[in-house]
């Protein structure tokens, strides 16, 4: 994940976004620009996109907008404006920017699909899905589109790409080799115990373990079996786990309590970044740097193209094992849903440019890739590669890590090194992973709106330290379910589970 900057930069960033939006627009969102042929001036509907990327942000897009333009202008009579925005501020910046009336047009969730749709600020494509995008209807069919969907209206279009996401440890193959440590003898992220102590009793300046993004050691993502009921997965109110049909406090469970001691016993004997609770750095930064040995993220990818296609952005040699099994819920369908804003002055619009990010490989591979020749190079076998002397840190414009997020991955170029079969392998997984009872269920939140916030604002709290390890969980995690109670957790649990009761007597008929 290549870079998400610190946050002061990542902060002036996200407002010359905002300064350049709003100074390319006029009041109605549309600009002026020259046709496909760039022989007569003609005013655009203006398109803002809105995604995230994790690679680094770019200072310029406009050489990718002018390539993305002269498309759509001919295609769907309209113009693009590319809004990339680190992971760390992409929820909070994007809803900030439509609750106070920023233009934004198309957005994607990240795993708070079902937040989107109750603030409203997801457009009701069901009208006009048909007409805007027929073929990306079709590609996604009625079976993922039930997931995002409330009340039988469609509000969103999940990515489409490989949804079994696996955990994983990626982690410096150099080192593990220079220190004779066999990785093939790790299955689960306790067998990472033993092999952190090697790494900090024979390198004591290397950081065996270090967060995936702020907070978020990747022990949560190592719980088996768990159906967030279309929660975000970085903060679940009530899950399933386990196949079960009640739901629970994740935060009372004996996993969750298992893991909370186990990193606690990593942060004291050294093995996890003393700040992993509160750096603003990501994992590829961190990794970049030469001084981290590995973190816990997941993927849905086979292991080695997993590594090879990271090792392209830190530029160090990994590797990546898989220490869990990938599950299926509502969730993995909808936790990457794109969506059309309820504020969008131009809906159709959006929506035509978010059918071309599903059925244009010029569209989608410029997202991701930007400009052929300036940003990437294409090889002899049909993969692609950076310029010579560049990388992932140094060309202008590069969002590669963002490819499970873009539109429609199989359309997608794929990096040097990647093996293309391994898509049947991606296939296979999402086939045999075990699946939630709950597949197709959405909660909604309206009638405990206050308790959400007020839960959430808890688990902003607490969590983070105790995920990576920063507090005693013997003393902070009663703190933290007592907290839970307070500020309404177990009115969320009695409603999701009225309307889970509910759902089940209608899917079992």
């Amino acid at each position: 994940m290549k870079v998400v900057k610190k946050f002061i930069s990542a902060v002036l960033v996200f407002a010359l976004v905002l300064g350049l939006t709003a100074c390319g627009s006029s009041s109605d969102g549309n600009s002026s620009g020259k046709d496909s042929k760039g022989d007569t001036s003609k005013t655009y509907p203006k398109i803002v996109y809105a995604y995230v990327s994790f690679n680094n942000i770019p200072e310029d897009t406009s050489e990718v907008e002018e390539a993305i333009n002269k498309i759509t202008r001919e295609k769907i009579g309209a113009e693009v404006k590319l809004m990339p925005l680190s992971i760390s501020e992409y929820s909070q910046q994007v809803s900030l920017a439509l609750q106070g009336g920023d233009q934004i047009d198309v957005f994607h969730s990240l795993g708070d699909f079902n937040q989107s749709v109750a603030s409203n600020q997801a457009y009701d494509l069901t009208g006009i899905l048909d007409s805007s995008a027929p073929e990306t209807k079709k590609l996604i069919g009625d079976t993922w589109l039930k997931a995002t969907s409330k009340d039988n209206k469609i509000y969103g279009i999940p990515a489409y790409k490989p949804i079994a996401l696996q955990p994983m440890f990626i982690y410096r193959s150099d080192i593990a080799q220079e220190l004779g440590i066999d990785m093939t003898k790790v299955s689960s992220i306790y067998d990472l115990s033993e092999v952190f102590k090697t790494v900090k009793d024979k390198n004591p300046d290397m950081v065996p373990l270090i967060p995936v993004n702020t907070g978020d050691s990747g022990m949560t993502r190592c719980v088996s079996q768990v159906d967030y009921l279309t929660d975000n997965y970085l903060s679940p109110k009530g899950v399933l786990m386990n196949g079960d049909k009640t739901v629970i406090d994740y935060y009372s469970s004996d996993e969750f309590k298992k893991l909370c001691g186990l990193t606690r016993d990593w942060f004291n004997n050294g093995y996890i970044l003393k700040d992993a609770a509160t750096t603003t750095s990501t994992s590829t930064e961190l990794m970049s740097a030469g001084n981290a040995f590995g973190y816990i993220a997941s993927y849905s990818y086979p292991t080695k193209d997993t590594a090879v296609s990271l090792e392209s952005q830190v530029g160090k040699k990994l590797g990546a094992v898989a220490i869990g099994e990938p599950y299926l819920d509502t969730t993995a369908i909808n936790a990457i849903t794109w969506m059309v804003s309820s504020t969008s002055k131009h809906p159709e619009e959006a929506l035509k440019f978010l059918n071309l990010t599903f059925t244009d490989p010029d569209i989608v591979n410029l997202i991701i890739y930007g400009v052929e020749g300036t940003d990437y190079v294409k090889n002899e076998d049909g993969s692609v590669s950076y310029p010579e002397g560049k990388d992932a840190s140094t060309v202008p414009y590069t969002a590669q890590l963002s490819c499970g997020i873009v539109g429609n991955q199989f359309i997608q170029y794929y990096m040097k090194g990647v093996d293309p079969e391994s898509l049947k392998w991606e296939m296979e997984q999402n086939q045999k992973a075990q699946t939630s009872p709950a597949m197709g269920f959405t909660f909604d939140s309206a009638n405990v709106k206050v308790e959400y916030t007020s839960v959430v604002n808890v688990i902003n709290q607490y969590l983070p330290a105790l995920s990576c390890g920063s507090v005693d969980p013997a003393t902070e995690l009663p703190k933290f379910t007592e907290r839970l109670k307070e500020a309404g957790l177990d009115k969320i649990i009695k409603e999701k589970q009225k309307q889970l009761d509910a759902w089940f007597a209608t899917a079992e008929k």
